[in-house]
């Protein structure tokens, strides 16, 4: 099987899980050790350091492994997809988003799933304005409500879990003024979208760019993404009163917000997002740090980047 060759570069960020992600690695080196598996840890001290750790580790053939939460899972996908490198997560953050759309469990069994099991091609997405390098992600690209509750969820001390994001949401709700977006969604045939261009002008909450169903640590934003179809889902939040959201905000766990009026959803290779007043776009939980914020009527371009990633996912 692709994920029996070793070695492994584990790239760790001991922040994450205020340090889920330290004490679960005694366990994971068990299960690396059991198996005769040649491995490295290294600990980054930030996202960037991360992705120099893993783009040395990815030239000397070693597959790349995201110990931590979805920033770091993101942002080291890039490098391993850029170059050619196998991928591995170990969840140890709050979110855990794409561990959980790739079916990776946690702790020791995630280990295994690295000596024991199967190469999946996945699709990133990457996201850029014009005049600056594209920025490789995985799960997903947000403006709005959910950009700025990330924001303070990040910030958040005084609550931990998954619930932070509920919560910080709510709290961004309350000092939310009203934003235009504009969407601007290029569809081709092969996306089963029936090609062609679509533009949405709207007064609203959000817009979630997805390839992943999951973000916010379980909220199924995007029911029926998947990681591997080369297809962007773009859901919308259009304005409405304030209990509109909170009542999104209530059904988005299970992916039924869909049928609610204010919400509606697109899909297509390519997508620009305007906003009409300066707010953070972010991806993968973390913001953007070149669009922090993003300053008013700057196009925000993101694409589908096919089959890139080369994912070491469960068996069978």
């Amino acid at each position: 099987m692709a994920g029996r060759d070793g070695p492994f570069c584990l790239v760790v960020n001991p922040a994450a899980g205020r340090g889920r992600s330290l004490r679960v690695l005694p366990e994971v080196t068990a299960v690396l050790d059991a198996a005769g598996a040649a491995y490295e840890v290294t600990e980054s001290a930030s996202l960037d350091h991360a992705r120099q750790i893993a783009a040395r580790a990815a030239r000397l053939g070693h597959a790349v492994v995201a110990v931590g939460g979805d920033g770091l899972a993101g942002a080291l996908s890039g490098v391993a997809a850029r170059e050619g490198a196998r991928y591995g997560i170990i969840p140890a953050g709050t979110g855990n988003d794409l561990a959980r759309v790739l079916g990776i469990p946690g702790g020791a069994a995630a280990a295994r799933v690295l000596t024991a099991g199967r190469e999946r091609r996945v699709d990133l997405i990457g996201v850029g304005t014009a005049g600056r390098p594209e920025t490789v992600v995985a799960g997903s690209v947000y403006l709005g409500i959910p950009s700025v509750a990330g924001e303070i969820a990040n910030r958040a001390r005084w609550l931990r879990g998954p619930a932070v994001y509920q919560v910080a949401a709510l709290r961004a709700l309350a000092g939310w003024a009203q934003a235009e977006f504009r969407v601007e969604i290029s569809r081709t045939d092969h996306s089963h979208t029936g090609g062609g261009a679509l533009v949405r002008d709207f007064a609203g909450y959000a817009v979630v760019v997805a390839n992943s169903a999951y973000f916010g640590a379980g909220m199924k934003v995007a029911p029926h993404a998947e990681p591997d179809d080369g297809v962007l889902d773009v859901v919308i939040m259009r304005h409405g009163p304030r209990l509109a959201f909170i009542r999104t905000l209530l059904r988005i766990k299970n992916g039924s917000h869909l049928g609610l009026a204010q919400v509606s959803m697109d899909r297509g290779t390519e997508v620009t997002v305007t906003v009409g007043r300066d707010l953070p776009a972010a991806a993968d939980g973390e913001t953007l740090p070149w669009a922090a914020p993003l300053r008013s009527g700057t196009p925000l371009r993101v694409r589908a980047l096919p089959g890139v990633l080369r994912a070491l996912v469960p068996g069978g």
